[in-house]
């Protein structure tokens, strides 16, 4: 149908706007097939890239590698924790009595056994009351003593009737007092004599003194805030640790059975071996934050390797695995299905051998399932390989298969070696 001024024809309404239904349906089409486009691409390339590497597997020959063998070994079983340096004992050195600080005859920093001289008080005014409570006392008993003689003689001449009852009685309550103010005041030359001796301050623990609070001259008062020295205990020292929840059972079967488990104490970077201890302590409540609970190892620190407030890596040994088949770390691989490793066989090919790990010692790891003694793996090399794929060792005289039985070999001399030096 022509327009009325000749142009092109008129299109019908639904022509000329399309229903928003049928665009979106068919931009989900369009969609669909270019996903499904980029899908046969990808999956092109995959494959190429597979047959590539077959190929490239076959024209290289046998791949070089790196092994090792699986032999026997005692394993211990490790929990891992972070440890804080925490001394038996720290005293705050504070006085009892006040007064001037005349004397501090130790060195910063220096070891001082207890009952060693640290600070000393002006003496002189705890002399003076020591004198007098003494004198008091002196009196005291030198009246009891005539109150006593007294009594006697009324006594005779109570019996004589010669005095009334009642003043043999007062006497007698003379005596009673007189014998509670010499009490008294030996109570009070007791105190006396005690305060004297606060005026020397003596180091309560044997340790490490540290830096001075309070400098001589300066006027001391009796249980000050400000301490005049700390003294540290440092033999034996301890370390304060966490353990996961999740570890306490093993942990409290070997003590419940009267096991001792040893404790190690490494720097922080885990390179140096600082000291090992036992274990000597458990908190008894497990920290609901955390989920762990403290635990506490004692070491001797014969030279002052610890210090205190010193962070360290903490391996706590709680048992080991005796004779346990291990090979080294480096062996074993992670996959989908878990653990596994490359096993050299006797005609020069790699099996892929899933195993079950145990815990690891240094470079070993315990092998719980899996492998036997004797079998060689692949320790370097194995990202390369695939099951059934030919490898050689470099360096080697012998190829794979003569350096297997050679391993295999070793192994059975050891075990029989083993075997005859166990006793019978």
């Amino acid at each position: 149908m022509k327009s009325q001024d000749g142009g092109q024809p008129d299109l019908p309404p639904a022509a000329a706007q399309a229903d928003p239904a049928t665009v979106r349906r068919h931009r989900r089409i369009a969609a669909a097939g270019l996903l499904a486009f980029l899908g046969l691409i990808a999956f092109a390339i995959v494959r190429h890239h597979e047959a590539a590497q077959a190929d490239r597997f076959r024209h290289l020959g046998p791949m070089p590698v790196t092994v090792g063998t699986v032999t026997r070994a005692n394993v211990p079983v490790i929990v891992d924790a972070l440890g804080t340096v925490t001394p038996l004992t720290t005293v705050n050195v504070t006085p009892q009595v006040s007064g001037p600080l005349v004397k501090l005859p130790f060195k910063e920093g220096q070891m001082v056994h207890a009952g060693a001289l640290l600070a000393e008080i002006e003496p002189r005014p705890y002399q003076a009351a020591l004198d007098q409570a003494l004198g008091q006392l002196a009196t005291a008993k030198a009246a009891l003593a005539t109150a006593r003689i007294d009594l006697e003689r009324y006594k005779r001449l109570v019996a004589q009737d010669s005095i009334a009852e009642q003043t043999y009685a007062d006497q007698r309550g003379t005596v009673q007092q007189d014998t509670a103010t010499v009490e008294t005041d030996r109570a009070m030359v007791a105190t006396a004599r005690l305060n004297l001796s606060y005026c020397r301050i003596r180091a309560p623990v044997s340790g490490l003194v540290g830096l001075r609070q309070v400098d001589i001259g300066n006027l001391v008062q009796a249980n000050q805030a400000t301490p005049i020295v700390v003294v540290t205990q440092m033999q034996p020292m301890s370390v304060l640790f966490s353990v996961p929840e999740t570890d306490l059972g093993e942990i409290f079967r070997q003590m419940h059975a009267g096991h001792t488990l040893s404790v190690e104490a490494y720097s922080r970077d885990m390179r140096h071996r600082i000291a090992t201890g036992t274990l000597t302590a458990i908190d008894n409540q497990i920290n609901t934050t955390t989920g762990t609970l403290q635990m506490r190892a004692l070491f001797n620190n014969k030279g002052f390797e610890l210090f205190p407030n010193e962070f360290v890596n903490v391996k706590l040994v709680v048992r080991t695995l005796a004779n346990q088949l291990v090979v080294p770390g480096a062996a074993v691989q992670n996959g989908p299905s878990g653990n596994f490793v490359y096993v050299v066989e006797p005609n020069d090919t790699v099996q892929m051998r899933t195993i079950v790990t145990g815990p690891t010692s240094g470079t070993l790891m315990a092998v719980m399932k899996g492998l036997a003694p004797g079998e060689v793996v692949v320790t370097d090399g194995a990202d390369e390989l695939r099951p059934g794929a030919r490898v050689r060792i470099p360096g080697a005289k012998a190829p794979a298969a003569a350096a297997l039985k050679a391993a295999r070999a070793r192994a059975s001399a050891l075990k029989s070696h083993a075997q005859r030096g166990a006793p019978t």
